[in-house]
């Protein structure tokens, strides 16, 4: 009778252990993956996602990729996609060198487009795709960004739309904050190494008098470079802008015929793995600028 009660109350114990959840597991999120297109909608991501717990982020193109401009899709990063929650686009053409693959290859896939809504500039009939590099247009992206995270993520859609917000503010503060240091320069002309900064220079006030070269890794062709040098001097000089990691050829012989110092912009196309990372490439921006347009009005 003993051995039989036993038996029966082991069998009741193990039935129960089968059907009970673990507290350990009952409470543990699946992690999810959202992959942003390359490194700046990568820190907007991360400042969207700040506090949103079991989210991993990954980046399709690697580190010193640059601008997408002539990035292609190889098999494994088709395999970064697998099972994604979504992949964040720049957009406004950005990606458009393997859009048409990624949606073959991933019909099913989510994108989020964080130009949707912006208005684009045109350089040669096609639409500049650098929106991020003025802190008003990366303000609305950002905006574009947590609208679409939130809703793929509804649970967490109150910290993402607060974080979204918070964010969103505080680059509208820094693109204020930045117009006003430079206002004293309203107007003045800059020449920049590639078309990357059309709408920085117009969230600053400047204007881009010439782009040495259309995409970072074209040759500019010697016609190229003598009309960016009788442009210069026809409007009495103006500071040349080159880019990390750039080959200096062409801006070093601009600056030899017109006497123009080459200062330093970073286009924000790599970095570090810091959401503050935007803000303060921005502000190094900023003191660049001041300085080499100091310089040009002392001249």
């Amino acid at each position: 009778m003993k051995k039989s009660l036993l038996r029966f109350l082991s069998a009741l114990t193990v039935c129960l252990l089968l059907i009970m959840p673990l507290p350990s597991l009952a409470g543990e999120a699946q992690e999810v993956t959202v992959v942003c297109s390359f490194y700046p909608v990568r820190i907007f991501a991360q400042n969207a996602l700040k506090d949103v717990p079991g989210v991993r982020l990954e980046t399709l193109a690697p580190a010193g990729t640059g601008c997408l401009h002539d990035f292609q899709l190889m098999t494994g990063d088709l395999k970064k996609l697998d099972g994604a929650l979504c992949l964040i686009l720049n957009g406004a053409g950005m990606e458009q060198s393997f859009l048409p693959l990624l949606t073959r290859e991933r019909a099913n896939l989510p994108l989020v487009d964080c130009s949707a809504g912006i208005p684009l500039m045109t350089e040669g009939g096609e639409d500049n795709p650098h929106i991020w590099l003025s802190p008003f247009l990366a303000a609305a992206m950002v905006r574009n960004l947590g609208d679409g995270l939130s809703k793929l993520l509804p649970e967490h859609r109150e910290t993402i739309l607060n974080n979204t917000e918070a964010y969103a503010a505080s680059l509208e503060a820094l693109g204020e904050e930045m117009r006003a240091a430079l206002s004293s320069f309203e107007g003045k002309n800059i020449v920049t190494f590639h078309e990357a900064f059309p709408y920085f220079a117009d969230a600053m006030g400047l204007n881009v008098l010439a782009s040495v070269t259309v995409e970072p890794d074209e040759t500019p062709s010697p016609r190229l470079i003598a009309e960016t040098v009788s442009l210069i001097q026809k409007c009495g000089g103006c500071p040349l802008f080159s880019e990390p990691g750039v080959q200096l050829d062409a801006l070093n012989t601009i600056a030899r015929e017109t006497g123009c110092p080459v200062y330093e912009l970073d286009p924000i196309t790599d970095g570090a793995n810091d959401p503050d990372a935007y803000v303060q490439a921005m502000w190094k921006n900023l003191n660049t600028l001041i300085t080499a347009l100091s310089a040009q009005a002392e001249r």
